[in-house]
């Protein structure tokens, strides 16, 4: 039996091993064709390349050397998602990719903060009404320090460089919703997670931050219907927001003008359809194996290396490859489902939970927006889209994952041990 078991981790390692090795090496081939698209080769490209494997490298041996239960299939997938990112943004614009480099290695420290504090989770659920008051408080903070920026008030310019508070403010939401859903014996006991959501909600509304508004509120709806089993609540959740969706459609002109033209893109071609019309016919031009890597257009994409970036990768690696890059995104929604049904406790699954659905609303929603199946929201791909805010929340979200992975694996090989004994 024993045997048995060292040979499946045996496989579990060797496979893992192997899918990051054909990273690697997709990685370096796609760096290497952007080195060489010129008479003269692009050294950047070069340094670029090999600063992104040598963190991957890092990264991957010094977590699995660390912790045995962490989850390997999760960090591989988000750190693949980054890469092609990378790839995508340097094609562009090497200035970004650069950027984004630093913000990912920002978001590796941040990613083992979060694995070692999830190590003790009793830690933030001692710090749940400091993180509901640092959320709101921030939220409040930008209709004074906020500045304007793609049509939303929601970001603080410091010098060259931008934040978006709301990107962490979904991080810490994850919290206060497992803190209060946790043990929630009675509804009336969660009137305090309530006013927050409603709280935080209206203020993303009222900063035209409807991506982010939407965002929280169907987390915190789904959340909620996982831990309580309401249905009622739930529908009438569900139905209170769609009352709001109406009203804002009434009362924001800017909404307005996105449903009208997600409806007919093509009557507004030359003015505010422009977006959706360009990102429709590059991913049609890319067509099944796209026109191949430096060979698209995608500057004539407005917010091609942000909201359209799945756009033009569609264009220059195929549709073939944005399916798989939508497999990815499913195999890591798996894989935090099963992270979460493995929990040792309620509160870290609900946790795990909320962080899953997380990834798994914000990259549809953009996602289904860019191909026009919905509205367009203005939120970003996870793991994938430039932004240093969106880039550091998707790594504390995976670093919370790994951490309750950590934790269940754990539990559970405790448990086992304690059965043979």
């Amino acid at each position: 039996m024993a045997n048995k078991k060292s040979a499946r981790a045996r496989w579990k390692r060797v496979s893992a091993a192997g899918l990051l090795t054909l990273i690697i090496l997709f990685e370096l081939t796609a760096f290497a064709l952007l080195a060489f698209r010129e008479s003269t080769p692009d050294v950047n490209a070069f340094i670029l390349g090999g600063i992104l494997v040598v963190l991957l490298l890092f990264q991957y041996l010094t977590l699995t050397s660390i912790f045995r239960h962490l989850d390997r299939y999760i960090l591989i997938i988000a750190n693949l998602l980054v890469a092609i990112g990378l790839i995508v943004q340097y094609r562009i614009d090497p200035e970004i990719a650069f950027r984004q480099v630093t913000w990912f290695a920002v978001g590796m420290v941040a990613m083992y903060v979060c694995i070692l504090l999830m190590r003790r989770p009793n830690f933030f659920r001692k710090l749940t009404l400091v993180i509901m008051i640092a959320c709101a408080g921030v939220m409040m903070a930008l209709f004074v320090l906020g500045s304007e920026k793609y049509g939303a008030t929601n970001w603080i310019i410091i010098g060259d460089n931008s934040l978006q508070p709301s990107e962490l403010v979904k991080a810490g939401t994850v919290f206060i919703l497992a803190h209060w859903l946790a043990n929630a014996k009675r509804l009336r006991g969660i009137w305090p997670l309530l006013l927050y959501v409603v709280a935080v909600v209206g203020m993303l509304v009222l900063q035209r931050d409807l991506g982010a508004a939407v965002l929280i509120a169907l987390t915190a709806l789904i959340v909620f219907y996982v831990a309580t089993g309401n249905k009622g609540l739930t529908v009438l959740g569900l139905g209170a927001g769609c009352a709001g969706a109406v009203a804002g459609y009434f009362m924001f002109d800017h909404v307005r003008v996105r449903v009208a033209i997600w409806k007919n893109p093509w009557a507004t071609y030359t003015g505010s359809g422009y977006q959706i019309a360009q990102g429709l016919m590059a991913i049609a031009s890319g067509g099944v194996f796209g026109m191949g890597l430096t060979r698209g257009s995608p500057k004539l994409i407005p917010a091609y290396h942000t909201d359209y970036i799945f756009a033009v990768i569609c264009e220059e690696f195929g549709i073939i490859f944005g399916v798989a890059v939508i497999a990815l995104y499913l195999a890591l929604i798996v894989r935090g489902a099963l992270v979460a049904l493995n929990a040792p406790d309620r509160y870290t699954m609900l946790i795990a939970f909320g962080c899953t659905v997380l990834i798994t609303l914000q990259s549809f929603i953009i996602i289904a927006g860019v191909i026009k199946l919905i509205p367009l929201t203005g939120i970003t791909m996870p793991f994938v889209s430039y932004g240093g805010s969106s880039l550091l929340s998707s790594m504390i979200l995976l670093g919370i994952l790994e951490g309750v992975a950590i934790a269940g694996g754990e539990t559970l090989e405790k448990s086992l041990r304690e059965i043979e004994v």
